[in-house]
């Protein structure tokens, strides 16, 4: 069951081939299976899924009735445990649903379990984990890239169909190309960051991994769309995404930025690039060079305005109202100090600090607010680009999974990881990674950027590569 698309289980639930019940039990089994070395679950909810299949076996099914799925630990989900992989919220059990897993709940998905992840989704390689670092399929000396690693690595090793992420500045599709699946964030405001516990307010978007675009175009389908109950949710209509790929992507101009094309990028990885945008040329479409000029300030950009708007997110995480508070406080000052002390790891940590130093008097105007300038000239390159072309392609990371521990000491490095995807967040255009081919074993993705809620159009350009392509259906050794 587990090697079949989410339209071939859709299409075998209708049929009566198996039930909702036994492909639930099914994943499940996986997850026992081959979890433990992975460790890509903080929470397992095994009971409820059976329950919950069990009840739509006896009704009449939404469009994604039965369907397994993994919810990133950064949505709430009301009676289970929402940690967002962090000490202060390791006891927090959630009193109501997130905007997402409402939605996937009307459409019918079955909740397995909710994924690991760096913690408050600060990081590029899900090692920055209260439960421990997730590992990668494809080599367990490796991440799984960041901060959605669990979700990346539990669909690459088949222990769900598809799985929820969140993409504050690169956080779906870093981990889909490193676990070599297939991920989309959506252009900002497409989908509700209601009950989504909030990194970077202006930043974070949600998302999802599935094998293929095709899968990956069901579950946005079904999360996406107005949530009058989160103030950045945009009002418009959502298209029936996997109802229209068509997989023809003859016509159409694809820019390549020679930013994104200079040094740093693995010659190897290059040259996956290169065969991957040769097969759009085949394909009908063409390509040309854009040159968007302010891509180089994306990584200073981002961490300015990420760890400002993150300092303020975290204050109210401060052991009184709930999350963890230290053993015997002997006045308020010292709940305070001990209880985030005690609560937030390192990188947390790093990030209050600097945020709290670009907002404070003083500074704001010489690094916040000339970040938020900078932040404007970034989303220009990005109109001037769709003024020419349809779709941009470019790199999703320099260099396939490191290995874990690798860049643990030296967070710049760790940082710098993220130099491919950081410009589509603070443009707020939608991106995706899609996978390529490998390098020294390790999987490659092509990320592809579009206009605006173009997600469309998007889901479609990838499609037509999987069509002609087996990159997405490979699975790795042990796994099969």
């Amino acid at each position: 069951m587990h090697e079949r698309s989410i339209a071939e289980l859709i299409a075998a639930r209708a049929t009566g081939e198996f039930s909702a019940a036994e492909l639930t039990a099914h994943y499940l089994d996986r997850i026992a299976r081959f979890d433990d070395g992975l460790n890509s679950l903080i929470t397992r909810t095994d009971e409820a899924a059976r329950d919950r299949a069990a009840a739509l076996d006896d009704g009449v099914g939404a469009a994604l009735s039965g369907i397994p799925v993994l919810q990133k630990d950064i949505f709430c989900t009301r009676g289970v445990r929402t940690s967002c992989a962090s000490r202060m919220l390791d006891n927090f059990i959630a009193p109501y649903d997130a905007g997402v897993v409402e939605r996937l709940d009307e459409a019918g998905m079955v909740m397995l379990g909710k994924t690991n992840m760096d913690e408050f989704a600060m990081g590029s390689s899900s090692e920055n984990s209260f439960y421990g670092p997730v590992r990668n399929p494809w080599n367990a000396a490796h991440v799984p890239g960041g901060s959605s690693g669990g979700s990346a690595a539990a669909v690459a090793a088949g222990l769900a169909p598809a799985a929820t992420g969140t993409d504050t500045g690169g956080s779906i599709r870093q981990p889909a190309a490193l676990c070599g699946v297939t991920g989309i964030k959506p252009t900002y405001g497409r989908v509700s960051r209601y009950g989504m516990i909030a990194f970077a307010s202006s930043l974070d978007q949600g998302g999802c991994f599935a094998r293929s675009a095709e899968d990956c175009a069901h579950v946005l389908g079904a999360m996406a769309g107005f949530d009058e109950r989160d103030s950045t949710s945009v009002e418009r209509e959502v298209p029936d995404y996997a109802g229209q790929l068509d997989g023809d992507v003859s016509g159409l101009t694809i820019g390549l930025p020679t930013q994104y094309f200079a040094d740093g990028l693995e010659a190897e990885s290059r040259d996956v690039l290169d065969a991957a945008i040769a097969t759009y040329e085949k394909l009908g479409a063409r390509v040309v060079e854009i040159d968007m000029p302010h891509t180089d300030l994306a990584v200073s950009t981002y961490y300015v305005i990420a760890p400002a708007e993150a300092s303020s997110n975290l204050a109210r995480f401060d052991g009184v109202r709930y999350g963890h508070r230290c053993a015997d406080p002997v006045d308020l000052e010292d709940l305070y100090t001990r209880s985030r002390a005690e609560g937030f790891g390192a990188e947390v940590q790093r990030r209050i600090m600097i945020g709290a130093y670009v907002l404070s008097a003083g500074y704001y105007d010489a690094y916040y607010l000339k970040a938020q300038k900078t932040r404007r000239l970034i989303a220009d390159d990005f109109h001037k680009a769709f003024a020419e072309v349809d779709l941009i392609a470019a790199p999703v990371t320099q260099a396939p999974a490191f290995a874990i521990g690798e860049k643990a000491d030296d967070p710049v490095a760790m940082y710098l990881n993220d130099v491919y995807t950081l410009p589509a967040s603070l443009a707020g255009v939608p991106g995706m990674s899609v996978p390529a081919g490998f390098s020294n074993g390790l999987p490659v993705g092509l990320q592809l950027i579009a206009p605006w809620f173009a997600e469309g159009r998007l889901l479609n350009a990838a499609h037509a590569y999987q069509q002609v392509t087996d990159w997405h259906t490979r699975r790795p050794p042990g796994f099969e």
